[in-house]
């Protein structure tokens, strides 16, 4: 039996694709605006964190379907890892070509902690073991791939149909506010933990792909919610600054999965409303409330108001054709956010004294830059992306013939029959 080929979702194509280009604006702004200007913006909204968790709620809503639309998680497992490993493995190749020629260096951290460093690399953990990853945008991937792993444990038990319930606990658990660097007080834990991660994860996505102690290794991905929840880092190499900040990220993510469950009816309007209610509570009071400024209110609740606006606006639009240069910038996403902060370095490197220049040249240096960014990003997803992800399909061929489930095929069926993912898209593969 031949399954359709599944619907690319545009509209969550768009979002990502903007939330990238949002981010590298952000990271832009300091050169073409200068730092007063920057920062003046910062005081009202950060539109980084703003792109962040535009991101998280993507993938929140993305990756169950992704998983419950193969039906396994060794389908799952096998298509995360030739989709994003390939790319994350890219950017690290070519740090360290810019480090061997002298045009960057690697992060204090990495060579303070190289241990620790290329084990938490491994992993994609390094902001949740108190490291500088090597390309600094690697902070939002520790909790992407934390996400992963606990949604595949709440999988393998068959808990994940009770997301209102994970996004509202792990919104008022922050708002509480759990201990910090019970796992990683000093060098040697970091190193212990980023050890031990290794082969927790290892091994359990080995279970998955094997088909084998699937229920153990579902336990151990619930059980790595403990690492966010108390080994939160406010040290200056960890991005996000403590724990009850960590879970706020999850629950967002969390949050993607209530309106995912929810507008395919598997989850009530009432409930759903209260989650989503309650993490945008929480995240605006706990930031209010554990860095006790009014500044933080305010910047707060503009970024989660903005996100909920965004989100909406394109969540209600869902149905509409999207223009084809949106979703392309949603499909290079990936490799630009990986990419983009790399050749930013080496903008300051070829024009030392942008920051003194006149406003006109500042505004045109920024163009090129934007343009050679997406046109990097373009090749690395033909040449890296692309290659990695026909070799997760020869995979999933190979190690799990079976057909998708008949569940899975009336789901999607169903989607095209009511209109749902109605993209010029739509041959492409939902791989997100």
């Amino acid at each position: 039996m031949t399954a359709p080929i599944p619907v690319r979702l545009g509209w969550l194509d768009a979002l990502r694709g903007y939330a990238a280009l949002t981010v590298v604006c952000f990271h832009l702004s300091p050169l073409v605006l200068g730092s007063e200007r920057h920062l003046a913006v910062m005081r009202h909204i950060d539109l980084g964190k703003y792109g962040v968790l535009l991101f998280f709620l993507v993938s929140g809503y993305v990756i169950p379907m992704s998983l419950e639309k193969h039906g396994s998680l060794r389908r799952f497992w096998i298509g995360r890892l030739c989709r994003i490993y390939p790319a994350y493995l890219f950017a690290i190749a070519l740090v360290a070509v810019l480090c061997a020629a002298g045009w960057m260096t690697w992060p204090a951290s990495l060579r303070q902690e190289t241990v620790t460093g290329v084990l938490a690399h491994a992993t994609m953990m390094p902001d949740l073991l108190g490291q500088r990853g090597a390309v600094r945008v690697f902070w939002t991937l520790s909790y992407e791939m934390t996400f992963y792993l606990v949604v595949s444990g709440l999988f393998a038990w068959k808990l994940h149909r009770h997301s209102a319930w994970w996004a509202s606990g792990l919104a008022v658990l922050a708002f509480l506010g759990p201990p910090d660097n019970l796992f990683g007080a000093d060098p040697g834990q970091r190193r212990t933990t980023a050890a031990v991660l290794v082969v927790v994860i290892g091994l359990s996505v080995l279970a998955y792909v094997k088909d084998r102690f699937v229920l153990l290794a579902g336990t151990a991905g619930i059980a790595l919610l403990l690492l966010p929840a108390l080994n939160g880092h406010d040290t200056k190499n960890s991005t996000v600054v403590a724990s009850w900040q960590g879970l706020l990220l999850l629950a967002v993510m969390f949050a993607g999965t209530v309106v995912y469950r929810w507008q395919h009816g598997q989850l009530g309007r009432r409930p759903a409303a209260i989650a989503l209610t309650t993490v945008t509570l929480s995240v605006v009071g706990a930031h209010w409330t554990h860095l006790g400024t009014t500044a933080a209110l305010r910047v707060w609740a503009a970024n989660v108001g903005a996100v909920a606006v965004t989100f909406a606006l394109a969540f209600a639009m869902r149905n509409r054709p999207v223009p084809a240069l949106l979703t392309w910038l949603g499909r290079i996403s990936y490799s630009l956010y990986l990419l983009h902060a790399v050749l930013l370095f080496q903008v300051v490197r070829i024009v030392p004294d942008i920051g003194k220049s006149a406003g006109v040249i500042r505004v045109a240096v920024g163009l090129a830059y934007v343009i050679v960014a997406l046109g990097v990003a373009w090749v690395a997803y033909r040449m890296v992306e692309i290659p990695g992800q026909r070799l997760g399909r020869k995979l999933t061929a190979r190690l799990d013939p079976r057909p998708i489930p008949a569940s899975s095929i009336a789901t999607q069926r169903a989607a095209t029959a009511t209109g749902q993912g109605r993209t010029s898209d739509r041959a492409s593969r939902l791989d997100t």
